[in-house]
Parts: C-alpha cells; sequence; structure tokens
C-alpha cells in the first residue's frame, strides 16, 4: 500500500519544536565526548492549523483517523522538505457560520 500523502494547505506561522537527542561520556579533566544517539537523531514536531468548511476539516480528519496516530504519511514542512510524519491529537473546532478550525502537531517519522 502507497504512504498517502498530506496534501491540505495548512497556516504556517508557529515555530517547529527541533531538539538533536545526544549521548554524552564525561571523563576526569573536564573532557568529555558527544555523539549523535541514533541514526535518526533529530527530532521535529510542527504544530499546524488549517481552516474551512465543515466538508473540508471532515476530509482532513478522515485522513488523520485512517492513520490513528501511528501510521506515517508524507507532509512537506515549512522548509519545502517532504518527509515522514505522524499525527497523534487533531483538534477540529467550530469557528461559525459553517467554518472549522483543525489545529494539530505533526511528529516527524523513520521507515523501521
Amino acid at each position: 500500500m502507497a504512504i498517502e500523502r498530506f496534501a491540505w494547505p495548512t497556516e504556517r506561522g508557529s515555530a517547529p519544536d527541533i531538539t538533536y537527542r545526544g549521548r554524552t561520556a564525561r571523563f576526569g579533566n573536564g573532557y568529555k565526548q558527544e555523539v549523535g544517539d541514533g541514526p535518526n537523531n533529530k527530532e521535529d514536531s510542527y504544530p499546524i492549523s488549517s481552516t474551512g468548511t465543515q466538508a473540508t476539516i471532515a476530509q482532513i480528519m478522515d485522513f488523520l483517523d485512517r492513520h490513528a496516530g501511528v501510521k506515517a504519511f508524507l507532509w512537506m514542512t515549512p522548509l519545502g522538505q517532504v518527509g515522514l510524519f505522524t499525527c497523534k491529537n487533531p483538534s477540529p473546532t467550530p469557528v461559525g457560520g459553517g467554518v472549522f478550525k483543525i489545529t494539530a502537531t505533526f511528529d516527524r517519522a523513520f521507515h523501521p
């Protein structure tokens, strides 16, 4: 089965959370060695939001429900890099007049 792509436009503006995991070994005289923690030591997550009609937000929720927070999908970051992401916390909110806003966080995922 092919990997699906999140293709809806998102409102960008919130800063991503980017962290590099590392391991440190400390020795005498203040000497230390640091290495990356595994081959994929960069953790990044992106807060996103999208505003649209009830039908559009329902399509987005259907997409996220199919992936259930664990199955990765393709998404393009604000810097234009396509990667695999998961989403565990979508929150659709009615704005009024048949308009809804969905907010979520896309977390980086990796192939096993």
